[in-house]
């Protein structure tokens, strides 16, 4: 029997966890999910893409727009594995709705990224005169989009984006752990009522439909946690989630989120084995190869 707990829907949970109290929630979640900004980082030529757009615009000197921000999360993994010494400063400005996320991406920036400006507001409700820039980019960012603004916010994406400008979205397909461990959740602990998370394909579908044509790759692989570590698997579930009012043990009996969990169970090894399905989406400048490297 599902568990009576009213509460605010998706958007309104994710946004109250991106604060001061959610600290250590969040630092067990990255316990494990900096693996996922770290593939990111290798799977396409970021070098390649910064010297190629300084060459083509004739200037040194780049614009980057990091939708929902977060934490800063994807900056400091391609600091760490990108390969970007020694290029030209890049402006990197910020968008959050959380006050909380902008200051914290701002801290981890670092050269060649330059701090820019920071916009405290949706993607959607992004003003219109803001922009555009050279590289807009949202990884791991849009779960808690409301399903009836993909269209505006996926037509502000490409808005934002200069015209000889590059897009790139990380999402997580409906077949991954982000999406079917929240869609047990809500079936489970909620009762049925709550919003979906958004997935990959639903951000494709809605680029389609406004024109753009873009190039699709889809990452593999899995969180792994053992046995042991309740500490972190539980912040990482509830963050996975947003909801901290859940304990671990009440997760793991809940009706379908339990069996999902146990399914992800490697009893025999003493983990968890949280499997990921992620769409990496770039929409290219006009004639423009995306630079994919072995590791996508």
């Amino acid at each position: 029997m599902a568990v009576d707990r009213p509460a605010p829907d998706t958007a309104a949970r994710s946004l109250a966890h991106w604060s001061e109290a959610g600290r250590d929630e969040m630092e067990a979640f990255y316990a494990l999910a900096r693996l996922d900004y770290e593939l990111l980082a290798r799977a396409l030529d970021w070098r390649g893409v910064f010297t190629g757009l300084s060459v083509a615009r004739g200037a040194a000197s780049l614009e980057l727009l990091d939708v929902a921000c977060g934490s800063g999360k994807f900056p400091e993994a391609l600091l760490a594995h990108a390969d970007l010494e020694g290029l030209e400063p890049i402006r990197y400005d910020l968008l959050d709705p959380s006050a909380f996320s902008l200051r914290e991406a701002a801290a981890v920036l670092m050269p060649p990224f330059a701090a820019g400006t920071r916009f405290q507001s949706t993607l959607e409700e992004l003003a219109p005169e803001a922009g555009p820039w050279d590289v807009v980019w949202a990884t791991h960012a849009l779960y808690a989009l409301e399903p009836r603004n993909i269209h505006a916010a996926m037509a502000r994406l490409i808005c934002a984006r200069a015209p000889a400008g590059w897009t790139f979205l990380a999402q997580g397909a409906r077949s991954g752990h982000y999406l079917r461990v929240y869609e047990a959740f809500l079936e489970g602990v909620r009762g049925g009522a709550g919003t979906p998370y958004v997935a990959g394909a639903d951000l494709v579908a809605a680029l389609g439909a406004l024109g753009a044509a873009p190039a699709v790759r889809r990452l593999s692989y899995d969180h792994v946690v053992a046995d042991g570590e309740t500490a972190v698997l539980e912040g990482y579930l509830q963050r996975c989630l947003f909801d901290d009012t859940v304990a671990l043990a009440e997760l793991l009996e809940a009706p379908v989120l339990g069996p999902y969990l146990a399914s992800a169970h490697d009893a025999g090894a003493g983990v968890y084995r949280f499997h990921h399905e992620v769409d990496l989406v770039v929409v290219a400048p006009t004639g423009g190869a995306v630079p994919w490297t072995v590791a996508s």
